[in-house]
């Protein structure tokens, strides 16, 4: 499974996006406090929609109480300071699920966190007067590019709600 984990994200939109893109990909989301919002505020339920209801959150006080409740996995970190773009990491060889933690939007990911975690921390390739780009879409990069290397799986690979065929038998006046 992939998780994405919000280290004390500060916007509500882009939490909210992330909420879709995790609800989307049959990712779990988890939120680590403090938040700089309320998850009932009315940005987050917009950008969210209607897919908080069934998105997979989970929340925690610390990234201590994080790291008890989620002791195995395979871990990443979303940094500029990191080396590697997401792509260059071997996802299909993960011993686990797959953690991708993105920091808030600020001051990112604690340095002390990151610090331990040198060898998977990656960046988002950019153009040298670039200092970063949008969190969530950082976080749907990263969740899509695991999902790409994994083939996909579990997700539709065609329109499901108006059917496969929508546009080949689609009728224009």
């Amino acid at each position: 499974m992939i998780h994405v984990v919000l280290y004390e994200p500060e916007i509500p939109a882009n939490t909210g996006n992330i909420i879709r893109t995790c609800m989307a990909s049959g990712s779990r989301l988890h939120l680590i406090e403090p938040l700089g919002f309320s998850l009932d505020e009315k940005h987050l339920r917009r950008s969210g929609m209607d897919y908080i209801k069934d998105a997979d959150i989970h929340i925690y006080k610390n990234w201590e109480e994080f790291q008890q409740k989620n002791p195995e996995g395979d871990f990443y970190f979303m940094s500029r300071y990191g080396k590697k773009a997401p792509s260059q990491f071997d996802y299909t060889k993960a011993k686990g699920d797959i953690y991708l933690v993105l920091g808030k939007e600020s001051t990112g990911i604690d340095k002390a966190i990151l610090k331990d975690h040198l060898d998977r921390c990656m960046r988002l390739p950019m153009i040298e007067n670039a200092r970063s780009l949008n969190l969530s879409n950082c976080a749907a990069i990263c969740v899509y590019e695991v999902l790409r290397q994994l083939d996909y799986p579990g997700l539709a690979r065609h329109e499901v709600l108006k059917g496969e065929n929508f546009l080949e038998d689609l009728q224009l006046d």
